[in-house]
Formats: structure tokens, sequence, C-alpha cells
């Protein structure tokens, strides 16, 4: 395909489009490399067409979600996707309809994923200050050490407010309010008083008991917390008159949220996860052996279903209530499986696409990473993930005989967060998690040699690619779109234009708030909020009008469309017009680029700057 993976505009744009466009979508929301998608119904043909796209690495259904697997630039396609939905605005829960398993995992996927990198960066950390302190001890009493170190455990102990700064936009409510009842949770006098009820002296509020329960690394609690929010905030904004409700449903909704959660939600939520971290731990303690093989062989399975975000309250629990984990280390083992099996799948494969995909995934999954991994190259071709398994449940195994866990939680298990293993008390931890590391990496490289797995042969001559067959043989042109100045698109002010990213072509400065066709063509998308608009001209030329920058914080006020997605349009029709004045008012710029996104279907473009009034060539177009 011609399309760049980083046209994030189009990709997003194309998403939207292929699954029913933006009435048919309920949520949206992202973790480390999918979009997830909640769709009112699937379209026929729509998890194949946006599979197929340039960008996409797979498309999975799972968990009432269309998970767009797109690697790690999924953040740059989602904040794209998000202002053309107005995800800013939509008010309210999920419209659609979900079973209870998929809605528990879709709220802590929806909550937990997008701080995932935030808790691994402080987790590497973590395991680089435990290898300074074994190999010098005395280190512990340097006050660097000590800086580093309670750096490394404040996004454990604010956990709550981290889920409701990421959790607020998942369940729609304000983001301060969530912030603020979160903040309640951990706050110090909180822990005096509760350790003052441990302690023994019965403490109550409005006479009834209160619990010991505390919140610092809690994951349950403040997301059960945004669940019943949504409600409280729901409620008070549909019965307050209007002119109060900016004071009132703050403090109404804090005055019930707080005491609830300390009351009812904190205990049972943190008994339900305390419950089934001590079954987990009950189930190592007996049968370290099966627990460490059925955990190490299933983990990557649990990724493709998405129910992998279930465990990080158990982790995270386990920590807070032993200080270590017994299961994060087989989750490491498993990843670093997946990477030598595709690593397996490089070295053996006769394909040239193949193997850049998979040193490219192999690379990614060091880090932790392994959607690319998996639906990239092992899944597709079945057999490498299963060596993958298998190679993950006999290192799982091997650890196991040494005691292995985890002494600091790692966001992104994998090769690097090893050394998470060390403790002075424990000295074979660390040994049983190299070893098993060995055997998972070296177990599944060598398994993929000897099953081998079915590929396509690679052909010898590259055919012509379809979406050139159709350009022309000659040289043509565009039009200005507007009157005014135009410079080259390395003056724009947005460096994703300037960079040349969203692709090639100029920028205008507008004297004149009309937007008309550069050329004969169609329209193959109009914003909602009407600030950029997608044209194909008939010559193949595939262009993004984005009027202004940062205008769509405008939600199409001072913006009026005389088009619409799917018509056809001449040079020179009158496509949007726009309040110059208006925008400039509201302290945007009126900057304009017109970015032919599909350039490297040509040789060359050839800008003409200075100025310009509509209709007059802009760019001249050369063929390949």
């Amino acid at each position: 395909m011609s399309s760049k993976v980083r046209d994030y505009e189009k990709l997003a744009g194309d998403i939207i489009a292929a699954v029913g466009g933006k009435d048919n979508i309920a949520e949206v929301a992202h973790c480390a490399t999918r979009l997830r998608l909640v769709l009112k119904e699937t379209p026929a043909g729509a998890k194949e067409k946006v599979g197929a796209m340039a960008g996409v690495i797979t498309v999975v259904e799972s968990g009432g979600q269309f998970q767009v697997v797109i690697g790690t630039h999924v953040t740059d396609v989602y904040n794209v996707a998000a202002e053309m939905l107005h995800l800013e605005n939509s008010e309210g829960g999920s419209k659609a309809t979900k079973g209870i398993a998929a809605a528990v995992i879709g709220a802590i996927s929806g909550c937990v994923s997008p701080i995932v990198y935030v808790l691994a960066a402080c987790g590497l950390l973590q395991g680089a200050l435990i290898i300074a302190t074994a190999l010098y001890p005395a280190v512990e009493a340097n006050t660097t050490f000590q800086v580093l170190t309670y750096m490394s455990w404040t996004p454990f102990t604010y956990l709550p407010v981290l889920i409701a700064l990421a959790g607020s936009k998942y369940f729609k409510v304000d983001t301060l309010l969530a912030v603020l009842c979160c903040c309640a949770l951990v706050n110090p006098s909180w822990g005096e008083i509760a350790g003052r009820i441990a302690a023994g002296e019965p403490l109550t509020f409005m006479m009834l008991p209160l619990a010991e329960t505390t919140y610092t690394s809690t994951v349950l609690p403040p997301i059960i917390v945004l669940a019943l929010l949504v409600y409280v905030e729901r409620f008070f904004k549909s019965h307050l008159p209007e002119v109060l409700q900016p004071i009132f449903v703050p403090l109404c909704s804090y005055l019930i949220m707080v005491p609830a959660t300390l009351l009812v939600v904190g205990p049972i939520t943190s008994g339900v996860a305390h419950g089934l971290s001590t079954a987990f731990q009950a189930f190592y303690t007996h049968l370290p052996w099966l627990c460490a093989m059925v955990f190490g062989a299933f983990w990557q399975v649990f990724v493709i279903f998405g129910v992998h975000w279930t465990f990080v309250p158990i982790f995270l629990t386990e920590f807070e209530q032993v200080g270590f984990s017994t299961l994060q280390a087989f989750c490491g083992i498993a990843v670093c499986a997946q990477v030598g099996a595709v690593f397996g799948v490089w070295f053996k494969s006769k394909n040239k696409k193949t193997k850049s995909v998979a040193m490219s995934a192999g690379l990614t999954g060091l880090f932790g990473i392994t959607e690319p991994t998996i639906y990239g190259i092992t899944l597709p071709l079945k057999k490498p993930f299963i060596c993958a398994c298998v190679a993950a449940a006999a290192g799982s195994l091997a650890a196991s005989f040494f005691g292995t866990l985890y002494y600091a939680f790692a966001g992104l298990a994998g090769l690097l967060t090893v050394p998470n293993a060390y403790n002075a008390a424990n000295p074979t931890s660390l040994t049983g998690a190299a070893v098993g590391t060995a055997i998972a990496l070296v177990g599944a490289f060598a398994l993929v040699q000897m099953v081998g797995f079915a590929e396509k042969v690679e052909e010898t001559a590259a055919p012509v690619p379809e979406e050139k067959e159709a350009l022309p043989a000659q040289p043509f042109e565009l039009a200005s779109p507007i009157k005014g100045e135009v410079k080259p698109l390395s003056a724009c002010a947005d460096p994703a234009f300037a960079s040349g990213a969203m692709g090639k072509g100029v920028v205008i400065e507008p004297s004149e708030g009309r937007l008309y066709a550069p050329c004969d063509g169609q329209v193959m998308m109009l914003f909602e909020t009407l600030h950029a608009i997608g044209l194909k001209s008939e010559k193949g030329a595939e262009l993004l009008i984005h009027i202004g920058l940062d205008t769509v914080k405008l939600n199409g006020e001072g913006f009026k469309a005389h088009v619409q997605s799917g018509d056809t349009v001449k040079k020179g029709d009158l496509l949007i017009e726009f309040d110059i004045s208006f925008i400039k008012e509201k302290g945007l710029s009126v900057t304009t680029p017109m970015v032919i996104t599909n350039a490297d279907n040509y040789a060359d473009l050839i800008p003409s700057t200075g100025n310009h009034l509509s209709g007059d060539k802009v760019l001249d177009i050369i063929p390949a």
C-alpha cells in the first residue's frame, strides 16, 4: 500500500467510516497498542476492511469491543479520532449493551491502560535501584538513592489519583471532581484515622462504623468510585438549577462519594481484591509448578482476549499485602517466549516482508509490548504462537523451582524487568527469573526452527501497486483553494504538518474566509467540526485541507459547509466558508495547510509560493 503509516488523520477517518461512522460508535478508548471501539452494531466486512488498512496490524473482536491493533502509534490515531468524534463533549456512560464480564474488563482496561507506561517507567527505576542495592548495599544511606526511591514509589502511592485522571475520560465524568474524590482516599489524614481504627479505637462517621481500609496502591476502589460517580453527578445535574450546578454538583457529589467509599465501597472492593490475591498466593504456595506452567502458558492467550487487565488489581494488591507478586515473573517469561518465537520466524523466514515485520515486532517485544508480535507474526502463522506458549510454560516451570517472585511492580513485564526478581532474602529468585527467561527465549526460537510454519512465498517480480495503475503519466496542477499568501509547508507552526509527517504540500495565510475546490474530484471526508476536509482529485491525488490550527476546539462554530462527504465537485466550487475574525478573536491561527497525503506516489511536488487568488496554480505534481 502507498498510504503512510503516520497519516493519522486519514487512518482515523478511514477507521471511523469503515465501522459505520460516529453515530455507530458508543465508546472509544486505547491501551498501549490498540484502539478500542464499542460499536452499537458491527457492519458486515468492517473487520476485514479495517484490518487491511495501512498502519493497522490486525483487528480483534473481544470483550464487547472492536479492537484495532495499531502498535506504538495508537495514541496519535486516538487523539485524531477524539477530535473527529468530539469525545470531550460526550456525556453519560456507555450507550452500548455489554455483558457484566465485558463491562468489568472494559472498565479496568479503560482506567489502567492509559497509565501503564508511567507504572512501567517507575517499575524499571525500582529494578535499577534493586540492582544498585545488591551491588553496593551502603548506597541505601545515600540521599540521592533515597530521593530516587520515593520517586519510584510515587505513582503507586497515588495510584487512585492517576486512575481518576485516566478513568474520568472512560466513564465521562468531570475530571477534577473524580480527582478530588480519589485524592481524599489517599489523604495522609485518612491514613492516620485508619491507623487508629486498626489499633482498636472505634471511630464512626454519622454514627456508622468506619473500616481500617487504606487506599494507596489500590485499583478497584477508585474504579468503583468513578462508576458510581457517573450516576451521582448525573442526578444532581438533572435536579439542580443550572445556575447552582457549578458549585453544588461538585459539593453534593463529593459529600456523598467519599463517605460512601469509606463506609461501604472501599471495604467491599478491597476485600474482593485481597481475597483474589490470597487465592492466587495459596495456589502458588501449594502447587507452584502447576501455577507457573498454567500462568506462563496462557498469559498471552489472556492478552488476545483482553482479560489480562483484570490481573493488574491482583498484582498491585499482592505488593500491598506481602510486598511481592507471585505471578508477574511468569508474565515476563511469557512475553520473552513470544519475542523468542518472533525472532525465530525472522531467522527462518524467506519472505522479506515477514522478516521486516518480525524484526520490528521483536524489538518492540523486548520492552514488554507483545501485541505487534502476536498479531503481526506468531498468531497469523499459528505454530510460532503455540511454540511460544510451550516455551513459556517450560520457562515458568523452571523459575518456580527457584522460588521466583517479583519484588517491584512491572508495568510491562519482559526482559528489562528481570532484575525486579532480586531480593537479598530470596537470593535464588533472580536466578530463577534469568533461567526461566533464557529457556523461554531460546526454547521458543529453537521450537520455531524445528516445527516451522507456513507462509506465502514471496513473489519474484513486484507487482505495480494498485494505487498507481490509474495515475496520469503527465504532470498536473492543483489550484490554490483560498485567496492568500502561499508559503512552503515547513513554515507551518504545527510540527506535524511542517515536518511532512502528514504529507507534502503548502501552507496558506488566508485573506478571505472562503475555501474552494482546488481541482475536480470527490469529497472523501468532511470533519464534523468543519475545520478540515479530505478530497480525492480525478487524477488520483488525495488531499487534506486543514483550515487553521487547533480550530477543532471551535466545534464547528465560525464555519459553514457547502458540501458533504461523497459529493462530486468541480474546480472552483465553494466548499466551506469560515469567519477569519471570529477564529482570531478566539486566539487561534487561520494558517491553512494543504497536503497531498499520498505524495509517495509521485516523483515530486513543486509549490508556487507568494500571493495567490483562489484558482491560481499552487502545486505542480510530477508523476513517478
